[in-house]
């Protein structure tokens, strides 16, 4: 067993320079020291000083012959190559001596990850507070739709049910975060991956508002990609991430906007894109009454895209082809989706999307309308949907931005399937005004309005004021 290294300087170096510097010294207080005598005749206020700094620098001389004497005495007992050397002690040596910076870690952060993978994080904390005002009753209490704009939780019930007072709703649910991985194999291959969860979870059996305000972890995003290829959970192909406007509420201008995650496998290749994503299927019964799920679907939804950008912002094109299925009965529908943005010079854009088609459904609005009606044989019907938004965002300062935005949802319902109860339009009108006092750090407010008209011609109308703290990580 050979001994360690000894990284040069250290005692065990012999020729060092702890070995030349008092030789140096030395010759240097010698030719002093041979001037010293007829210096001190004189006894000018100089040559005292003189004489003082001589007498300092023999001081200094004796003290480090003294110490390579003891270096010379360390060094003899150095054990022999033939004893065993603790593996730290060739570290410890090299941190006194030495002061570079820490290493950078060459190993992933986690044992089981491949070699070379990087990790990152992030996410945000965001708290929430608003003010609702509602003409025919209220929102439930604990419920979706006090917690962010839902136009399908906008309550209807006639001019004879009165809203009462304005009530106020105070949460931190849609904090979040998120873990990705990076990892290039030796063949090129690029990996990636990441998880994100949220707080938006329900907290009926974790807590509640009169104590803990627990509430539940939510997957939002769970996905790995190799190359070209994507599997796993995440915004859905035929949903446009890079039109949604810059909102203080966790949606906006719900009304019109295409919002789904859901599990997929993706295939993108330059400005196109094409998935195969999880399909569900929601009916509205003959007569009316609530939509419901079925999850009888033997196909998945199908989705292509194609996206164009420049300096000048982005537009995209989406399709999507969808089964319908209810027991044995079953239908076909589609959509098509125009959306983008349109930058208009440094401080302004325009962003908008225009959503239409038989069985758009569950994709639009959270679902406003469902995606079929069933007529009274049971026969399944896709609904014809229609939505879009258009956003103005103008930045009047690096620190202050604000944005106007209307969006709107309209329904063809055949009345003989779905009867008078049903929603027939929904829209709403925004406002808001966001202040970056630091980087990263956003303090808006947004004035919501919104209504919900159903069949029968009855409205209910919503008014929001909705504030926030949002940091960014």
């Amino acid at each position: 067993m050979t001994a360690p290294p000894v990284p040069q300087g250290t005692h065990q170096d012999r020729h060092g320079p702890v070995a030349r510097m008092p030789r140096r010294l030395l010759g240097a207080a010698v030719t002093v020291a041979l001037l010293a005598p007829g210096l001190a005749l004189a006894q000018t206020p100089r040559e005292q000083e003189l004489e003082a700094r001589v007498a300092q620098l023999e001081r200094v001389v004796e003290q480090l012959l003294a110490a390579q004497r003891q270096a010379g005495a360390a060094a003899d007992e150095t054990p022999s190559a033939t004893m065993p050397v603790p593996p730290a002690a060739p570290a410890r040596a090299t941190a006194a001596v030495t002061d570079h910076p820490s290493r950078i870690q060459s190993t992933p952060i986690l044992p089981s990850a491949s070699p070379g993978t990087r990790f990152s994080y992030g996410g945000m904390i965001k708290f929430d507070a608003m003010a609702t005002d509602t003409s025919d009753g209220r929102i439930a209490d604990g419920s979706a739709g006090r917690l962010f704009y839902l136009p399908s939780a906008i309550p209807v019930g006639g001019d004879a049910v009165d809203g009462g007072d304005a009530y106020l709703d105070v949460h931190a649910q849609f904090s979040r975060f998120w873990l990705g991985t990076d990892h290039v194999t030796d063949g090129g291959d690029t990996l990636k991956a990441m998880i994100e969860v949220d707080m938006f979870g329900g907290g009926a059996i974790l807590g509640n508002e009169s104590s803990t305000n627990t509430y539940g972890v939510t997957v939002r995003h769970a996905w790995v990609s190799w190359n070209e290829w994507l599997a796993g959970q995440t915004w859905s192909n035929f949903m446009d991430v890079g039109a949604l406007p810059d909102t203080v509420d966790f949606v906006g201008p719900t009304d019109g906007t295409v919002f789904v995650r859901q599990a997929q496998l993706r295939y993108t290749n330059g400005p196109w894109s094409f998935s195969l994503e999880n399909p569900e299927t929601t009916v509205t019964p003959h007569g009316g009454g609530a939509q419901f799920r079925t999850g009888d679907n033997s196909l998945p939804d199908a989705t292509a895209r194609w996206t164009a950008k420049g300096d000048w912002g982005h537009f995209s094109v989406a399709g999507l082809l969808r089964q319908f299925k209810h027991g044995d009965r079953d239908d076909t529908g589609g959509a098509l989706s125009v959306s983008g943005r349109y930058n208009l010079g440094s401080n302004d854009d325009i962003r908008y999307a225009l959503n239409a088609g038989p069985g758009i459904g569950r994709y639009l609005a959270f679902g406003l309308g469902s995606d079929v009606t069933a007529d009274a044989g049971g026969d399944l019907h896709a609904l014809d949907g229609y939505g879009g938004f258009v956003a103005w965002r103008h930045a009047f300062s690096p620190k202050l931005r604000g944005n106007l935005m209307y969006s709107r949802a309209q329904f063809d319902n055949d009345r003989a399937f779905t009867g008078f109860g049903v929603t027939e339009m929904a829209h709403s009108f925004h406002a808001n005004l966001i202040y970056s006092p630091l980087p990263k750090l956003d303090v808006g407010a947004e004035l919501i309005f919104g209504q919900r008209h159903l069949e029968d011609g009855r409205e209910g109308d919503l008014t929001r004021l909705h504030t926030h703290v949002k940091y960014s990580f």
